[in-house]
């Protein structure tokens, strides 16, 4: 298991293709249609999505040549925005959902801006500031959304080159102990027919997901940089991130409770009790790299 501080430089395969003037689309359709779920659910994500620590912030900080921009795609309620604005001069977030910005962290480096779905590829880069200005693009547990041609185009022309990266990352899981674990697999298997077809790229952990950049040591295409991130977590932290999920929400569009009060008390049980702080570790994944010149 490689962890934060134990690093493999390992040089991408893939091959980045011309990049294309065209109107963009970072979102798939699929994306768009579960708008609904999504909007209901961001009320519930500053109190439920995971925290970052600020080591891994400062190691990306550290690979870029400069710190004055950064640009955080699909920021949501800003939660990486404003770490990241601790490291650079000034954060722009940006997310096509107005729901997720209105409940968006504030931070004096920070400025958020709501992108439209549609937006050609020039007036987005406009918009951050103009090429070859962002030392870092960061989108954290988002990706798998975006129409990954166009999203690495874009980010292509916005990042300063050299000196600038781009950082991709995520988790898929939490691990307790092996009375919890297996709870926590078979309730995984229950929302897999409401998941997004994208989501694979996170089941995956990133290993499937193309990324045409140069590696910096810190993964690379279809060898993603693992970190285990421990946290002190209550039953009812847990039980909260469960509810975010997207596979829920569209569950119960369709009329499908995955949270009912017989699968609560599985966990609660498994837990050790609804009062009980357990010391859980996330397996998240990244991965990080410059363009290729």
């Amino acid at each position: 298991m490689v962890t934060l501080w134990q690093v493999t430089d390992i040089t991408p395969k893939y091959k980045r293709k011309e990049k294309e003037r065209r109107r963009i689309l970072f979102v798939s359709l699929q994306r768009r249609a579960m708008a609904g779920p999504f909007d209901k659910q961001a009320e519930l994500y500053p109190d439920a999505r995971l925290n970052y620590p600020e080591e891994w912030f400062s190691l990306l900080a550290s690979r870029t040549l400069r710190r004055s921009l950064a640009w955080d795609v699909g920021t949501s309620n800003g939660q990486a925005a404003v770490t990241v604005a601790e490291h650079y001069d000034l954060v722009i977030g940006t997310d096509i959902d107005e729901a997720q910005l209105k409940c968006a962290m504030a931070h004096p480096r920070v400025r958020y801006l709501h992108t439209p779905l549609f937006l050609s590829e020039d007036d987005l880069i406009t918009r951050i500031g103009s090429e070859n200005l962002v030392d870092l693009v960061t989108v954290v547990h988002a990706v798998h959304w975006f129409d990954l041609s166009s999203f690495y185009s874009a980010a292509i022309q916005a990042l300063r080159k050299p000196g600038g990266i781009i950082a991709l990352w995520c988790y898929s899981g939490v691990e307790v102990d092996s009375t919890f674990d297996p709870v926590m697999k078979k309730f995984h298997d229950t929302t897999l027919p409401y998941w997004d077809s994208r989501m694979q790229y996170v089941f995956d952990g990133y290993k499937t997901l193309p990324f045409p950049f140069e590696s910096v040591g810190l993964g690379s295409e279809g060898e993603p940089f693992e970190l285990d991130i421990p946290k002190e977590m209550s039953f009812e932290w847990f039980l909260g991130t469960l509810r975010t999920w997207s596979a829920v929400a569209v569950a119960k569009e369709r009329g499908v409770d995955l949270l009912p009060e017989s699968v609560v008390k599985e966990f609660e049980t498994a837990w050790g009790g609804p009062g009980l702080v357990r010391s859980v570790v996330y397996k998240a994944f990244a991965l990080v790299g410059s363009v290729k010149l």
